[in-house]
């Protein structure tokens, strides 16, 4: 079971969400129509099959807005829900319900759908001894929930931020004249805790960078074919990660070259947020 996020990295982000939805008088709507003392029992449902993923965020944007509201999970993060499966239960005042409802269904919707994309990467290649990973390609603000739903889902994180691993790419290699220049300066500047990936962009990139036995190589929009050869030279030498041009019709293939990653932006760029909504019980 993966631990929640610490409150530290989850906090500011609830508390920003909320603010944004509250506004300046708050829910002006539920103290109109609701009374002060209404109580409530209510459910989250899940309008479709997935993987569910934010209950920490969920909770804790509840917990802001009234810390005596009830909340009872009917599921875990990282478990697939069935259409119509409850995830929460929640009980207290009605208008704390109501306040809080959107800010909870947003955290849910958009993780879960994030686990369930990543989950529907890793199940297609499933048996081929590949990793799906993602990427950076986050939504700003929310790459601490984002990458965990990943990890829910079934996939890798890879980097979250450009502080935790070298990352030598294209322009990085442009910039310094060649992939051989740039390896020499980044082992040269290396910590004992520190790695490196290079991207290389053809075979004979790959080659280049093969003598400096980096930790991992990505090759960046390589042919199948030229993925087969690479895996040919560099198995065993380096991490190989393929990159560009992934989707759910060309993963299999790509995973059956003998990749070791498969980095894939749309986990978190591109995946539909899953429907999830409050019911009155």
């Amino acid at each position: 079971m993966l631990p929640p996020l610490p409150d530290l990295v989850l906090e500011p982000i609830v508390r920003l969400a909320l603010a944004e939805d509250l506004g300046r008088a708050g829910d002006v709507t539920s103290d109109a129509v609701i009374a002060p003392d209404a109580r409530g029992r209510f459910a989250v449902r899940a309008r479709q099959a997935g993987v569910i993923a934010g209950l920490d965020a969920a909770g804790l944007s509840a917990w802001f807005v009234d810390p005596d509201m009830q909340i009872e999970a009917q599921i875990g993060d990282g478990v697939r829900v069935e259409q119509s499966g409850t995830v929460l239960e929640i009980e207290g005042l009605a208008r704390s319900i109501l306040t809080a409802e959107r800010t909870m269904l947003n955290f849910i919707g958009r993780l879960s759908g994030v686990a369930t994309l990543s989950r529907t990467y890793v199940d297609a290649i499933a048996g081929t001894g590949a990793e799906i990973a993602a990427t950076r390609k986050t939504t700003p603000g929310l790459r601490a929930l984002e990458k965990r739903a990943v990890v829910l889902g079934g996939a890798r994180p890879h980097r979250y931020g450009l502080d935790d691993a070298i990352l030598i790419k294209d322009n990085h290699i442009a910039a310094a004249g060649s992939v051989s220049i740039a390896l020499q300066r980044a082992q040269a500047s290396l910590g004992h805790m520190m790695v490196i990936e290079v991207e290389v962009d053809s075979l004979a990139q790959l080659e280049e960078a093969l003598p400096f036995a980096p930790h991992a190589i990505l090759l960046d929009n390589f042919s199948l074919k030229d993925l087969a050869a690479a895996v040919r030279l560099g198995k065993g030498h380096a991490i190989l990660e393929a990159s560009g041009g992934v989707n759910l019709q060309t993963v299999r293939a790509i995973a059956e070259t003998g990749v070791d990653m498969i980095s894939v932006g749309a986990l978190t760029h591109s995946a539909p947020a899953l429907d999830v909504g409050l019911d009155a019980l």
